[in-house]
């Protein structure tokens, strides 16, 4: 889960110095929500 979060942010990153803000900006969001899914996952998992 958090390869995939770390692969979007550098189609982020990418993306982004090569001009292209919607798939940037797309691929950021995804990232965002990956990270989050990704610590809730692992707190639960530290909890249990």
């Amino acid at each position: 889960m958090l390869e995939l979060a770390l692969l979007f942010f550098v189609i982020a990153i990418i993306a982004g110095a090569l001009g292209a803000g919607g798939v940037a900006g797309m691929s950021m969001s995804i990232a965002k929500w990956l990270v989050l899914i990704f610590l809730v996952l692992a707190i639960v998992s530290l909890l249990l």
